[in-house]
């Protein structure tokens, strides 16, 4: 019976009519994976009603062409530029962009795509052979067993932090609190608004995550005046075939990251933004020298994200076909999709409707192909991106982050969260402090808020004695202690003066004394407003009810005990005085940049968005790129066209209103409501 529905839905799916759709659906997913702070739920929401014309098979096929390679495209940004171009591709950014630093572009490029492929290939492999199989295994996870799951995805990532395993801890700590700024579900508390309505629904995770990582890179890329890779060879052709190669060579890599996309992708809520860190910090735990090379531009960093945030795209359409349940949030656009067409998920799709799902089955692995190969072939045209001067590229990349990250939630108030963001990000990379697991705790926050308090209203603090989440703390004891240990207690003075004050080394950069006490105060500076506003969290949330404080003062709590603990390790001696910092870039060129992005900033609410990006494209390239003011008008008006085209024509983006607008309202009708 398996066989023979699998043999028609390949029938049904290579029609002529239906495989257009499904390479259509591929080409859309990865322009949108391109584009950064778009994704695939903004690309299907905007998709969906396109499909109501269709037939059942080829609208869904339609859709999970795009949904399934968003996560292999968003790797370009992610490489270039160190911006992701998804919440997926966030971990590929560790790895992925000090590759294109010393010109391995290509290479990255390669073992990326060819791990996606790999991965999406095994996640629909897996589902095709387990749904049935894994019915009873999904229906007996209980919430504390999710709770556990995502507090080890978060303690993975916090063990990287290596000698800063007490900033990783802080700053898991702040993200997870960010995650609890807007309405509390439970009891509708408003927390820490100030008032604001932008604050009511929380903070978008788009601009956040742009900032956090995009900003300090775009700024430093600027300040540095050189290009990516700069002295690089320019990359061939083939270049990429090296990336296969460290695939082929990292197969067993390949399989476990896949596994372990496909088993969490299938667990609702669970989504890319959380699966290919917990993979990056699986493998950073268990590859060989990997506590060394991970986040310096080791390619198994990139295999290992890529490969599970493909594979994650079979596990999460398991809930949602079998169960209803969706996966993802993308999931329930689909499962949207699958009742406007008329057909219910559920039981009866392994039996009446079996043929769609391995309709589906077949559909995520074309796409995979198809998505894989169209990046293979323009893979070193991208790569050549790495060796064009920051005066040319910095505008028109920055330009593109502002409008994605106007999409968090069409509000001024976004641009205004991705400077500050980008301020905080850059200060974390100057100090040293890591700043994924500020994002994961972000992402994982409401999760873990909910789970929490479904798991303490049911069981009360014996949530923690239920089997699956006290071995899963074993666990997460061993990875936060036995670093400590070696660290702290066993290693010798050099390795001591190594960790730097618990900063992560990057490159190497002498500095006298005086700048030397200069990052030492600014480090502590920080360590004082972090334990300050821990306090506030504290004494802020204590006349709230018990759902609404639960979660905020267990984690004020646990940033004050790690910042107790660097602390009495700093009067040990165990962290002496930082002699070195992950950047050496001056502070007068940031400022700089920083006066340049401001300024963008400022010009949206007074002339429009697109009208301020025009002019700041050009007026940079000029003034502080020096490029010929002739060629950077070329420049600008084929990227202001291409601009209108995609993100008016195309995606309908509703642009901010402006005061110009406001003085004016008959330019406003004649630009198209673009002021």
């Amino acid at each position: 019976m398996i066989f023979d529905a699998a043999t028609q839905a390949l029938g049904i799916i290579t029609e002529p009519y239906r495989l257009m759709f499904v390479a259509f659906g591929t080409f859309l997913g990865l322009l949108i994976g391109v584009i950064p702070g778009i994704g695939g739920l903004v690309g299907l929401s905007l998709l969906l009603p396109l499909t109501f014309s269709m037939d059942p098979y080829t609208a869904l096929a339609f859709l999970v062409g795009v949904q399934s390679v968003t996560t292999t495209s968003d790797t370009i940004p992610a490489v270039l530029f160190g911006v992701p171009g998804t919440v997926g591709s966030a971990a590929t950014v560790l790895d992925g962009h000090p590759m294109a630093k010393k010109g391995q572009a290509g290479r990255a490029y390669g073992a990326a795509f060819t791990a996606s492929v790999a991965g999406g290939l095994f996640g629909a492999f897996v589902l095709a052979l387990t749904i049935p199989l894994l019915r009873p295994f999904m229906l007996s996870i209980g919430t504390p067993d999710l709770l556990a799951v995502c507090l080890l995805g978060l303690t993975l990532v916090v063990s990287l932090s290596h000698g800063a395993l007490f900033k990783g801890i802080v700053a898991a700590a702040l993200g997870l609190l960010l995650a609890t700024i807007g309405d509390e579900p439970q009891t509708g508390e408003l927390r820490w608004t100030f008032d604001m309505i932008y604050l009511w629904d929380g903070l978008p995770l788009v601009p956040l995550a742009l900032g956090l990582f995009a900003i300090p890179e775009i700024i430093d890329l600027a300040t540095s005046k050189k290009a990516i890779a700069e002295g690089a060879d320019k990359p061939k052709a083939w270049q990429q075939l090296e990336g296969v190669r460290d695939v082929l060579k990292n197969w067993w890599l390949v399989l476990r990251c896949s596994s372990i996309g496909t088993v969490l992708g299938a667990i609702p809520g669970m989504g890319a933004s959380v699966i290919d860190w917990v993979a990056y910090g699986y493998a950073a735990r268990t590859e060989k020298g990997a506590t060394e090379s991970f986040g310096k531009g080791d390619v198994r960093g990139v295999i290992a994200s890529e490969s599970s945030n493909n594979a994650k795209e079979g596990g999460a359409l398991v809930p949602t076909l079998a169960f209803g349940v969706p996966g993802s949030a993308s999931m329930a656009l689909l499962l949207g999709a699958f009742l406007i067409h008329g057909i219910t998920p559920g039981p009866g799709m392994l039996d009446k409707h079996l043929d769609m799902t391995f309709t589906l089955i077949w559909t995520v692995a074309l796409a995979n192909i198809l998505g894989a190969g169209a990046c293979f072939m323009f893979a070193d045209k991208f790569a050549r991106i790495a060796g064009v001067r920051p005066g040319m590229l910095v505008p028109l990349v920055f330009g593109i982050m502002v409008v994605s990250a106007y999409q968090g939630s069409k509000d001024y108030g976004d641009l205004l969260l991705l400077m500050a963001i980008g301020l905080l990000g850059w200060v974390m990379k100057r100090l040293g402090w890591p700043r994924p697991p500020l994002i994961l705790g972000f992402v994982l926050g409401g999760l873990i808020e909910n789970y929490l308090f479904i798991s303490h209203l049911r069981y009360g603090v014996d949530w923690m004695l239920q089997p699956i989440p006290m071995v899963l703390f074993a666990v997460m004891a061993l990875m936060l202690f036995k670093p400590l240990v070696q660290r702290f207690v066993k290693t010798s003075a050099k390795d001591s003066d190594a960790s730097a004050s618990g900063i992560s080394v990057g490159r190497k950069a002498s500095f006298g004394p005086h700048a030397r006490g200069g990052v030492l105060v600014a480090d502590l500076t920080l360590w004082g407003l972090v334990i300050a506003m821990m306090i506030y969290v504290i004494a802020s949330s204590d006349p709230w009810e018990l759902s609404a404080k639960l979660l905020p003062q267990a984690v004020a709590v646990a940033g004050l005990i790690a910042a107790g603990c660097f602390g009495l390790f700093a009067l040990m001696g165990r962290i002496p005085p930082m002699k070195e910092m992950a950047d050496s870039l001056p502070l007068s060129g940031t400022l700089v940049q920083g006066a340049w992005a401001v300024g963008l900033i400022l010009a949206v609410p007074l002339i429009g968005m697109l009208p301020a990006m025009v002019l700041y494209v050009f007026a940079y390239m000029v003034l502080q790129g020096e490029t010929r003011p002739l060629k950077a008008l070329v420049i600008t008006v084929l990227f202001s066209f291409a601009t209108y085209g995609l993100f008016h024509l195309m995606l309908h983006v509703p642009w901010p209103q402006s005061y110009l607008g406001d003085l004016l309202p008959g330019l406003r009708s004649l630009s198209g409501r673009l002021i």
